[in-house]
């Protein structure tokens, strides 16, 4: 009876490592350690990704800000995903740091002690995410100044039910800087603005061309500008002649045609009565 019970236990073994490969492969995941553990940030709407795709294990995502516990976010625990969703869990200004764990699936072991896991560089919402391409409008004022409107990028943040726009966030630390030129020319001017609206008082009739970026000036580095919007030119105006010139100067121009027109008159009737007075002159020699 002993001998068939090892007998079914070795063939019971063979079998499952025919299935597995191996007996340890059923009890025993083997654990790769994150890589290329990153911070991306778009408007707010902020990721942790890494890699690699894990193969018999999963990853667990542990994120704390500078000086406090440890947090984790329900959606990325135990997870076979190799990004997680930070949006919504981070205070704006707060600095935080993140690791990536890997663990054994559920009812796996592996050799680890601890789950090996990488950590990532430091972070800070109000710092460090990329502010989009604003968009933004071209009007003229009743005084024919260009006036230019710009919208404030709406964020991936709500409160109260409510879209955040940056203004709402940055106040009085958002500033718009403007780029400007004449149409078809290359020498540009700078203007740096408070708030999203600017007048420009430029020469009348002639198109300019505008780009317009958000300026952060607490940031540092790169950070400091937000992404250049497309260039848009104000259109060309066209005006009449009145509008173009003062009268006085209409005038003038008039008596200087009708002085040239009766000039060219005077021209040719004198011309005419000399070529008749010849003609009649050859007649009478001819006579």
């Amino acid at each position: 009876m002993e001998s068939m019970t090892v007998i079914f236990s070795a063939l019971f073994l063979a079998w499952l490592t025919l299935v597995n490969g191996s007996l340890a492969s059923v009890q025993v995941g083997k654990l790769t350690k994150a890589k290329n553990v990153s911070w991306s940030s778009y408007n707010f709407k902020t990721i942790l990704s890494w890699g690699p795709k894990p193969v018999n294990y999963t990853y667990t995502v542990e994120f704390s800000r500078a000086g406090k516990d440890k947090q984790r976010n329900p959606h990325c625990i135990k997870t076979t995903e190799t990004e997680c969703d930070l949006t919504n869990e981070l205070d704006i200004k707060g600095v935080y740091t993140a690791e990536v764990l890997s663990e054994s699936l559920r009812g796996m072991t592996s050799d680890h002690v601890e789950p090996p896991y990488t950590r990532s560089k430091t972070f800070c919402p109000y710092n460090d995410t990329l502010i989009g391409r604003p968009k933004f409008k071209l009007t003229m004022s009743e005084d024919k100044k260009i006036v230019l409107i710009i919208q404030d990028l709406i964020t991936a943040l709500h409160k109260n039910g409510k879209s955040l726009n940056i203004r709402d966030i940055f106040k009085k630390n958002l500033k718009y800087q403007i780029t400007y030129n004449k149409a078809g020319s290359t020498g540009k001017k700078t203007r740096t603005v408070d708030e999203s609206r600017a007048d420009f008082p430029l020469d009348e009739g002639q198109s300019y061309c505008f780009s317009v970026a958000a300026y952060i000036p607490s940031r540092k580095g790169d950070k400091i500008f937000g992404e250049w919007s497309l260039p848009k030119c104000s259109p060309q105006e066209y005006k009449t002649l009145l509008e173009e010139y003062e009268p006085a100067v209409i005038g003038g121009g008039a008596l200087i045609i009708l002085a040239f027109v009766i000039a060219v008159i005077v021209l040719i009737v004198v011309c005419c009565k000399r070529a008749q007075k010849q003609k009649m002159t050859a007649k009478e020699t001819i006579v």
